[in-house]
């Protein structure tokens, strides 16, 4: 999982994304805001469209990690055991 910012028609807009481990996009939203909710909602989303997978990998965001750990106390309950593994973004 990934977010970024981008200018989308003239207006400034967080760009939330989860890619597999060969790049391609699985799922993406666009937000206004970079928080908690806006996090959960896409992970939500991304584990609707895509199914729970084994590992996850973040950046050092505070929402996604916050957003996850929220995610994964319900899976837990399901015995989805998820590893979620946070590096540095490199740009």
């Amino acid at each position: 999982m990934d977010e970024t910012y981008v200018r989308v028609r003239g207006k400034w807009m967080y760009l939330y994304r989860a890619v597999d481990k060969a790049g391609n996009t699985l799922d993406f939203m666009l937000s206004e805001r970079r928080n908690g909710p806006a996090a959960t909602k896409f992970f939500a989303k991304a584990l609707f469209s895509n199914g729970i997978p084994n590992k996850i990998v973040i950046d050092k965001s505070g929402a996604t990690a916050a957003s996850i750990r929220e995610k994964s106390k319900i899976l837990q309950r399901l015995s989805c055991s998820i590893k979620v593994q946070s590096v540095r973004s490199i740009v």
